[in-house]
């Protein structure tokens, strides 16, 4: 009997672990999800420059667009459920899905989606009627619907306040400071599991860190240059593919032989796989093209070795020739340390450039996010970044954007240096978070354990 009793003991103790664990791992509704950056947005409107990963994060969490591009880089419906072209891709239409609200509870019209997009795209002849809205091009776009999944054809009521269609609305802002979102109870795809999302901007790494040891923070940055140490330190992580450009971007055209010669040498002595193993740990990838490879397939096809003999040459060939000023973010830790080896690398092939604070410098490190479209969407955003004419390209033809790419590469306007993840820090509690490949957050499943 006593044997009896024994084992009926250890299976309902067996029982009951199970149970409770079942229980813990089991979704919840409730919590604020507490997230930490050092990025700082002055507006959230989705139109307004500068375009950065914060921006369209809080984008996608407030607004919704017509359409949307998957992992794989094919077009879903969102706010549109189907859409057909004519014209030979100059003519688009889509037919809205219905049902759907704003945060205020009014419906989503043809009317105001029209507004939204003429107001984002003024070359656009966008026409309303019904559930269905025309646009108009001034040149045909085969694949046109990705261009509508960019964060800047968000569709939203501008008013008092930004109203929009997404599964969080605005309920405190603090511009450059503080943002708390709280879910919608009416969200067409269901509520999410959390209660809101509190997100704390302009915040050091060295502040994320702490705050996020102390267990008051559950998403953090964790700079590129940083990533091993983090993993190194038992931190849990979470990264995109590489998905930001760091480059190096002249003022100007280059104005004579001599200075396209000149950047030609600069080029060639920048050693971008060194900085690539000592600066990022092999946490990034060396560019040579302005896309990455894991988007287009040819980056293989443009060398991003150094080369200082064919340096020292141009160098040589090109003659006299004035001290550059490189200008960069100071508040920026890797883009410093990028820009002294810089400075090194372009000493030792003889060319004269110097740091600089100031706005007017010859030429900027700079960092633009990439988006997750196709290879002609993203390289004519690229270009509208970095202040330079628009493609003329009517598809994401490989071949062409290819050609387009290397064209303006041999410019010597931009000169690509480093292809970025992004990395952040995440709590134990926080469960079912994930990011895209361009960094992109994923919280409609993410649930908080552990604490309401």
């Amino acid at each position: 009997m006593r044997h009896i009793c024994l084992r009926w003991l250890a299976a309902s103790s067996l029982l009951l672990a199970a149970m409770c664990t079942s229980a813990a791992t089991r979704p919840r509704y409730g919590g604020t999800l507490r997230i930490s950056t050092s990025a700082v947005l002055n507006s959230i409107d989705p139109g307004e420059a500068p375009d950065s990963l914060l921006r369209r994060n809080l984008t996608r969490l407030l607004f919704d667009t017509l359409v949307v591009v998957d992992e794989n880089g094919a077009i879903q419906p969102s706010l549109a459920d189907s859409w057909n072209s004519s014209s030979a891709g100059q003519r688009w239409q889509f037919t809205l899905r219905h049902g759907i609200t704003f945060s205020d509870g009014s419906a989503l019209t043809s009317d105001v989606v029209a507004a939204a997009l003429r107001m984002a795209n003024p070359t656009w002849r966008v026409i309303s009627q019904g559930d269905l809205v025309t646009i108009e091009l001034e040149t045909a776009v085969l694949d046109f619907p990705a261009e509508l999944s960019l964060s800047r054809n968000a569709i939203l009521r501008r008013g008092d306040k930004l109203l929009g269609t997404g599964p969080f609305v605005m309920s405190q802002w603090e511009p450059r400071h503080r943002l708390v979102l709280a879910a919608r109870d009416d969200y067409r795809d269901g509520r999410v599991f959390l209660d809101s999302i509190e997100l704390e901007m302009g915040k050091p790494q060295r502040e994320q860190n702490i705050t996020f040891d102390l267990g008051r923070t559950d998403v953090i940055d964790i700079a590129p240059d940083q990533a091993r140490r983090a993993a190194g330190e038992g931190r849990r992580l979470v990264n995109s593919s590489p998905s930001e450009l760091m480059v190096l971007w002249f003022a100007r055209d280059a104005q004579s032989e001599v200075e396209r010669k000149l950047r030609e040498a600069l080029a060639m002595s920048i050693d971008r796989p060194l900085m690539n193993r000592v600066l990022l740990q092999n946490d990034g990838e060396a560019a040579a093209s302005l896309l990455p490879t894991w988007m287009t397939g040819y980056g293989f096809a443009f060398s991003a070795d150094a080369n200082q003999a064919r340096a020292k040459q141009l160098r040589t060939e090109a003659g006299p020739a004035r001290t550059w000023a490189l200008g960069y973010d100071n508040d920026d830790a890797l883009a410093r340390v990028v820009a002294e080896r810089i400075l090194l690398n372009a000493r030792d092939a003889g060319l004269s450039v110097q740091t600089t604070l100031s706005a007017s410098a010859d030429i900027r490190l700079i960092r633009i996010p990439l988006t997750l479209t196709n290879e002609r969407t993203e390289l004519s955003e690229l270009f509208s970044a970095m202040g330079i004419s628009p493609i003329k390209l009517s598809s994401s033809n490989v071949e062409s954007v290819y050609s387009a790419e290397n064209t303006f590469l041999q410019s010597r306007r931009v000169i690509p240096l480093l292809h970025l993840r992004y990395v952040s820090g995440i709590s134990a509690s926080v469960q079912n978070w994930s990011v895209g490949r361009d960094g992109s957050w994923d919280v409609q499943e993410v649930w908080l354990s552990g604490r309401q």
